[in-house]
């Protein structure tokens, strides 16, 4: 007969769901089999664009398209777009943008949301209910426009910039990430003599870090990404990010002035057309993947726990 405590076990191993059983050594295999191939679907694409960018013409015209066999690898694309023109002024305006973008989006999403977190704070409802309203309904693209061009913003780096400064998303991330912090430990700070500022950059900002990555993430991808508010505001070439210059050049086949991409002489060793377009691309790629992995670490965290309470 089994003894009291091992029917308890015994009817707890019967009622515990499927996915907290032990997988079987079939469903390990089927699992790494599946894992295997979303990483490979995730990483070809991204193989062969580097590849292309790496490769010579004449292993692109070979290939028919996008090169999978290495062959003859050379830097010529790299060197003929980074040689000056709008290429490289249009990366330079892209690092500018996102880095001002997201510093002064991450301090004004960190004061808002410290400020609607806190129960005694000045209207912090009504505040709160407004960015809410945010969420769902939104001004419309004409109605933007004219209030950028009364701005006189029109042509300007801060039009890339202000109208999308501040997301209601990542405001709320921030500001139930702060609720969660114990009332405790601020009630004890206030008693000390601290005030809001001190509680804020001494107390609340060391415990949030992994929400404030997170936000600040967003933004920059967020910033380095955008395209949209370039092709409505900005007019003048030279001021144009990089990846309005990827739409213009890759997508829709257009040769900017100045851009170091015109047609050359293949004979001389220079590439054209794919190779080019594909180093481009892998330029536009690269900044968000060299800050991600630092940034990775407390993404889940962040997420998760800004979500707990709210």
């Amino acid at each position: 007969m089994l003894s009291a405590s091992s029917y308890r076990k015994f009817v707890r191993g019967r009622n515990r769901p499927v996915w907290e059983e032990d997988p079987n050594p079939a469903g390990l295999v089927v699992k790494a089999l599946v894992l295997v191939a979303i990483v490979a679907a995730v990483l070809f694409p991204l193989y062969t664009i580097v590849l292309t960018s790496l490769s010579s013409q004449a292993d692109v015209t070979r290939a028919g398209g996008l090169v999978t066999v290495p062959g003859t690898l050379s830097l010529a694309a790299y060197e003929q777009i980074l040689s000056g023109g709008i290429v490289t002024r249009a990366t330079l305006v892209s690092i500018g943008v996102t880095t001002v973008g997201t510093l002064l989006s991450t301090v004004v999403s960190v004061l808002a949301a410290y400020g609607m977190s806190r129960p005694g704070s000045l209207w912090h409802r009504p505040i709160l209910f407004v960015f809410l309203i945010t969420m769902f309904f939104g001004a419309g693209m004409i109605p933007t426009y004219l209030l950028v061009s009364n701005l006189g913003l029109i042509d300007s780096y801060w039009s890339l910039i202000l109208p999308t400064a501040i997301s209601a998303f990542n405001v709320l991330i921030l500001r139930s990430f702060f609720m969660g912090i114990d009332r405790e430990i601020l009630d004890a700070a206030r008693v000390d003599g601290a005030s809001d500022w001190l509680v804020l950059g001494r107390i609340v900002l060391p415990m949030s870090k992994a929400a404030v990555a997170v936000v600040a993430l967003f933004y920059g991808v967020g910033y380095w990404n955008a395209f949209f508010n370039a092709m409505l505001y900005i007019n003048d070439n030279a001021k144009w990010p990089l990846q309005l210059v990827l739409r213009s050049y890759v997508l829709q086949g257009v040769t900017l002035p100045g851009s170091g991409t015109g047609q050359v002489d293949v004979d001389d060793g220079a590439v054209t057309g794919l190779p080019v377009k594909m180093a481009v691309l892998v330029l536009a790629v690269i900044p968000v993947l060299l800050v991600y992995p630092f940034v990775q670490r407390h993404f889940t965290k962040g997420v998760i726990l800004g979500a707990i309470k709210g």
